[in-house]
């Protein structure tokens, strides 16, 4: 494995591919939605191997723990060496329930339902 001595965790957070940009790791940890130690990081912070990252994407918070420090993006099968998803089983079923809460998601910009799509919608929540 690659082990690099200082890595900052926006860097991090990038090349095992919990964010698809390294822009979208830094703003996540300048939101205060990346935590180690129950610690709010900033982007700069620098990790080490060992150490649990937290990953608050409501209504899930995420934990990964860190095997290995990666500083460029590599293969998605190489990752493994890397990084380790520990989170709960009850933080990922937090997602199914919300999928299954009985509120309606709609896009938005789409505007207000049709007098058509309304007549879906209910018929739908009848069969249900």
């Amino acid at each position: 494995m690659n082990h690099e001595e200082n890595l900052r965790i926006d860097k991090w957070l990038w090349a095992v591919r919990i964010f698809k940009t390294r822009s979208q790791a830094a703003e996540a940890c300048k939101k205060g939605r990346v935590l180690i130690d129950d610690v709010q990081v900033k982007p700069s912070r620098v990790i080490k191997v060992g150490e649990i990252v937290f990953l608050k994407n409501p209504p899930v918070i995420y934990s990964f723990l860190v095997k290995g420090l990666l500083g460029k993006r590599q293969s998605a099968k190489i990752i493994v060496d890397y990084v380790e998803d520990i989170t709960p089983e009850e933080e990922k079923l937090k997602l199914e329930m919300k999928r299954f809460s009985g509120v309606e998601v709609r896009d938005r910009g789409i505007g207000r339902p049709t007098k058509r799509e309304r007549r879906l919608i209910d018929d739908l929540k009848r069969k249900d």
